[in-house]
């Protein structure tokens, strides 16, 4: 992703990252000052800074890790990440958690400008969609992960919400990871394949794990990048730039059902002194979110509309998706238990390995 160039410009230096996963543990070397514990929101702080599985810290050092102490050197170091802990699928059900739906709602009256969701569960909940479509209100960017299930599984949940940016994974020759769930609901692909991060919860090593999460990490620190050079941009307007400048060989109106609208390359946006970020107010997503063209999103944004276009729009009510995640037995509610994908997850950062472009199209 050429991260040492990128970092001649911007480093996402005072933008803060909301990490819903399972925890951050603030106390490995390389988050020592990352991690803004003191501004998670009360409703969500319970454990916020406590990460049994390791999933949780990796993420956040693969957004915004420093390095230090030989551990990994995020894509965004300077960036701040906000912790909030939610249930996933390996850890022990606590009640006190909080919901997904709640993670979401807090995360977005934070200061956090991106919602990292590197997780996939297979059940909509109208919770969820309305705390999504209120983050979006708010004028937040939401990024996850699309699922490990591979060409013939489903989307996931919450990456086929309106407003959730799905991501796919690709390995070092810019070629979708067999494991990344092919879906029109894919916006773009970044690197999942061989990426350094905690084997567990005890902090003692590194493993090599693929996946989907650290590509959505990935893309949520790009994003953190060029929101770092251009503060006064909006949501609409840093995703409109990063979806003109991703690396594809196909039509920007036919996304790949494997990379969506290409690999994300924010170096693009960070050199063009005159690039053109659009309207501020105008989903650059409208077909797919099923809005209007001309809505103002930042205006309690409806999920309900139309698709715009022949493009499926993102749909929170179908009950159909992959089987990565279960509903919660142990509670006796419908809350539910979240697979972490990718489990803890590893990075290149600082490499400046080209990526070439997979010539797959979304409606081939």
């Amino acid at each position: 992703m050429g991260a040492d160039e990128m970092w001649k410009y911007s480093t996402g230096k005072g933008v803060k990252v909301a990490v819903i996963d399972s925890g951050v543990n603030g106390a490995t070397s390389t988050l020592k000052g990352q991690v803004l514990a003191s501004q998670v929101p009360k409703s969500v702080a319970y454990k916020a800074t406590e990460d049994n599985d390791g999933h949780g810290t990796g993420m956040a050092e693969v957004i915004a890790g420093t390095g230090a102490g030989g551990g990994v050197k995020g894509l965004a170091p300077g960036a701040k990440i906000v912790p909030i802990h939610i249930q996933y699928a390996k850890g022990k059900y606590d009640g006190k958690l909080p919901e997904l739906a709640d993670a979401i709602r807090a995360a977005a009256d934070s200061d956090a400008k991106i919602i990292n969701m590197s997780f996939a569960g297979p059940y909509p909940d109208s919770q969820e969609e309305d705390a999504v479509k209120y983050a979006a209100s708010k004028g937040k960017l939401m990024f996850a992960g699309i699922g490990n299930d591979g060409p013939k599984g489903k989307a996931s949940y919450p990456a086929t919400y309106p407003y959730v940016i799905g991501v796919s994974a690709i390995d070092k020759s810019g070629t979708v990871a067999k494991f990344s769930t092919k879906s029109n609901y894919v916006d773009f692909a970044a690197p999942g394949v061989h990426i350094p991060g905690w084997c567990d919860g005890k902090f003692t090593q590194y493993c090599d794990t693929d996946g989907t999460s650290p590509a959505t990490a990935l893309a949520s620190a790009s994003a953190a990048l060029v929101w770092s050079v251009h503060p006064d941009w909006t949501a609409n307007q840093v995703l409109r730039t990063l979806i003109d400048t991703a690396g594809r060989s196909w039509a920007k109106d036919e996304p790949s059902t494997y990379l969506g609208y290409g690999i994300i390359r924010p170096r693009r946006v960070l050199i063009d002194k005159n690039i053109d970020p659009g309207p501020a107010n105008r989903d650059p997503l409208y077909a797919e979110n099923g809005t209007d063209a001309d809505e103002d999103v930042t205006a309690t944004p409806s999920l309900s509309a139309a698709p715009a276009s022949g493009h499926p729009s993102k749909d929170a009510g179908s009950s159909s998706g992959p089987t990565s995640a279960a509903k919660d037995s142990s509670s006796g509610s419908n809350s539910q238990t979240w697979v972490i994908i990718g489990a803890a997850a590893a990075v290149l950062i600082i490499g400046g390995a080209g990526f070439a472009v997979l010539r797959a199209r979304r409606n081939a």
